[in-house]
Parts: structure tokens; C-alpha cells; sequence
């Protein structure tokens, strides 16, 4: 895999509703694109999906911008690249930054698949033609808002229906949404909101059929939440908790959770990620994936990921209309009736819409690294 260039496009975009979750409101969207070119002209893309704020992780656009500038991008100078499972190596002297990692190396994935002739899917070892996609909702103040949302989204086929919550903002609200909607997959996020002393409000929770409550406790938490399990009915779903392929298998050896979230930025890229959905698969853990407001070369990501077998439960990756007024792909991500159809174009299956990257475009940082 011959490397001629990384370009690293800095884009700012603006979300069409404000997203709120336990942590605050998220409006502006500040990310990388990542764009590897080869000798022949060929463009591979990927997504850095950090936020502006150290709120999710410890990474920020920031942050990303300093790693894959100072260290990631000068490991890749005159190496010899046979595989893209060879970036995670590679990258593996440089400790944490995931984010940063996943974006460098999710555009590597995309040029490799793209020299072969073969969808992302394909190149994964994916075997789905379409995907079943649910939505995310954040936290509202007025709970008939919510409602109508939640019924606006079911009328347009989402498989289910993810609802922030965060103390004092949880019980009530869930218990609301099932009397209106008793038969809906309704699963609750908490982004760490709660702590084991909130045992006993949680319990209260398995009367509600949820799929899943996810991540209730803290971030880099995996033996509370395995206490946590064992006096609940309702499964724990990871989130944050789970970096790694080692994380996994410690959740999943402690009993922290039934479900692992798989987010190909917080594992740190695609090989990652597919090593995290093959033990669980082992397991017998399901897994789905989950989304960081992406714009749509990280939405192709997640499409082609869940893609693999054992992503048995509906992911994150409504379409692109969701979230934007424009987005940076052309045809944009699109949803029928709760599914995604995989792309069967090479690569990530979708062309960049070059007027609209320019568009939202803040920076641009050309490197040359053959």
C-alpha cells in the first residue's frame, strides 16, 4: 500500500437541532477529515470524532490535531503498509488517543478497500446487504416535545429508540415514554451519570422492558458496574469503559455487562473494533454500534462495521438528515423503513462532495509521507 500524502481537512458544522445529553449541549461540530492518497491517485477517507471538549474522553479536536500532526502521521514516512491491521502496530508506541488513531487509520482502510475493488463491508469481512438503524434522542425540557419526536421517529421505521437521561431527568421520563409507546425497543443512556450508591433508583428501571441502560456508572468503571449487574435485571449495555480488546474481555470475564457498545473511534480504528466484535461474538455478548454525531465518512464507517455478524442489535447510524442540513457525502446516508442499505460502490461507498468539505472547511494540512 504505497502512501503518497495525508491531508488532514479541518471542518466545522453545525448540527440542525442542539443535542443535549448529561454532559451539556453540543451545536457546533469541530472534526478531521483524513484523506490518504497513493501513488495512483487513489483517495481513502476517514473521521476524527472527538468533541471540541474533553467531555466523552480525555481527546479533543485539539488534541487530535497535535497527535496526528507531531506523532502519528511522521510514523507513517517511508513505512512499508501491507495491511491496514498493520497501522494498529504501528501506532502502538504512541499510548491512548484512540480518536486520533481511528481517523488516520479509517482513511487507510478506505484506500485499501478501494486498491481491491471491494466495499469497506467486504474488506472487513462483513456479510449484511442492509443494516438496521435506531435513533438517538437527546435529553428535551418539555416531555410531550419528546413524545411527538419519538413518534416522528417510529413513523419513520427506526428500529428503536435511545434516550438520554441523567438524574432527576430518567425515571419519570421513561416510565412517560413506555405508557405512550408499550411495545417500542426504548433503551436508556446515562454517559456515567450515576455512581453505585444509585443502586436502588436503577432497580427501579427493570419494570420499564428496557433493551438496555448504558453505562450508567463511571467512565473508566468495570467492577462497579459488574456489582451493578448483579442487582439488576435490566442489562448494562459499555460504553466508555471499553477501549480495548482487553477491556472487553475484562467486562466481559467481571460480568459488567450483556451488550458492549462499539464505537470505532473510542477503540481506537476498524481492526480494533473487529477484534472487540469477535470475542463478544465468541461470547455470546451481542454488540451494536454506537454513534459520536458523525458527518458521512464516519457514517460510512459505522455502516460497513456493522456489517459483521454478531451487530444483532440496531446501531446509531440514522441517516444523514438527521443531523445536518448538508452533508459532506454524496448520496447523502439515507434510512427506509429502519434500514440502511450497505453501499456496493468500493471503499466506504460514497463519493466526497468536494464544494460542500470546502465549504465547512477551517484548516487544511497537506503531508507528504512517501
Amino acid at each position: 500500500m504505497p502512501l503518497q500524502k495525508v491531508t488532514l481537512h479541518k471542518l466545522k458544522m453545525r448540527l440542525k437541532f442542539p443535542f443535549r445529553t448529561s454532559f451539556g449541549t453540543i451545536q457546533d461540530k469541530e472534526f478531521f477529515i483524513i484523506e490518504a492518497m497513493d501513488d495512483k491517485g487513489n483517495n481513502g477517507f476517514g473521521e476524527s470524532v472527538s468533541f471540541s471538549s474533553p467531555w466523552y474522553t480525555e481527546e479533543t479536536t485539539a488534541t487530535n490535531e497535535h497527535v496526528m500532526k507531531d506523532f502519528l502521521i511522521p510514523l507513517l514516512k517511508g513505512r512499508p503498509i501491507n495491511h491496514p491491521d498493520d497501522i494498529t502496530e504501528t501506532f502502538r508506541v504512541i499510548r491512548g488517543n484512540n480518536m486520533a488513531k481511528a481517523g488516520i487509520e479509517g482513511a487507510i482502510w478506505d484506500l485499501y478497500a478501494k486498491q481491491r475493488g471491494e466495499t469497506l463491508a467486504t474488506a472487513l469481512g462483513g456479510i449484511k446487504k442492509e443494516i438496521d438503524v435506531g435513533v438517538s434522542l437527546g435529553i428535551q425540557p418539555d416531555i410531550n416535545d419528546l413524545l411527538a419526536d419519538i413518534d416522528n421517529h417510529l413513523k419513520q421505521g427506526y428500529k428503536r429508540i435511545k434516550l438520554k437521561i441523567k438524574p432527576g431527568q430518567d425515571l419519570e421520563i421513561l416510565q412517560e415514554v413506555r405508557q405512550h409507546f408499550p411495545d417500542t425497543p426504548i433503551m436508556a443512556d446515562a454517559n456515567s451519570a450515576y455512581s453505585l450508591q444509585d443502586s436502588d433508583h436503577l432497580k427501579k428501571f427493570d419494570g420499564l422492558n428496557l433493551m438496555m441502560v448504558e453505562q450508567p456508572l463511571a467512565h473508566d468503571d468495570r467492577l462497579d458496574h459488574a456489582k451493578l449487574q448483579k442487582e439488576i435485571q435490566t442489562p448494562i449495555c459499555l460504553d466508555e469503559s471499553i477501549h480495548s480488546y482487553d477491556d472487553a474481555r475484562h467486562a466481559i470475564e467481571l460480568g459488567s455487562c450483556k451488550i458492549i457498545n462499539v464505537k470505532i473511534g473510542r477503540v481506537g480504528g476498524l481492526t480494533e473494533a473487529k477484534r472487540i466484535h469477535n470475542l463478544c461474538q465468541e461470547k455470546d455478548v451481542p454488540v451494536w454500534c454506537g454513534g459520536m454525531l458523525e458527518a458521512g465518512v464516519g457514517r460510512a464507517h459505522n455502516i460497513a462495521l456493522t456489517t459483521l455478524p454478531n451487530f444483532t442489535l440496531p446501531g446509531d447510524t440514522a441517516g444523514s438528515s438527521r443531523y445536518w442540513e448538508k452533508d459532506i457525502i454524496k448520496p447523502e446516508v439515507e434510512v427506509q423503513d429502519g434500514t440502511i442499505t450497505v453501499p456496493t460502490n468500493s471503499g466506504i461507498g460514497y463519493e466526497i462532495d468536494r464544494e460542500a468539505l470546502k465549504s465547512f472547511r477551517v484548516g487544511c494540512y497537506e503531508y507528504e509521507v512517501f
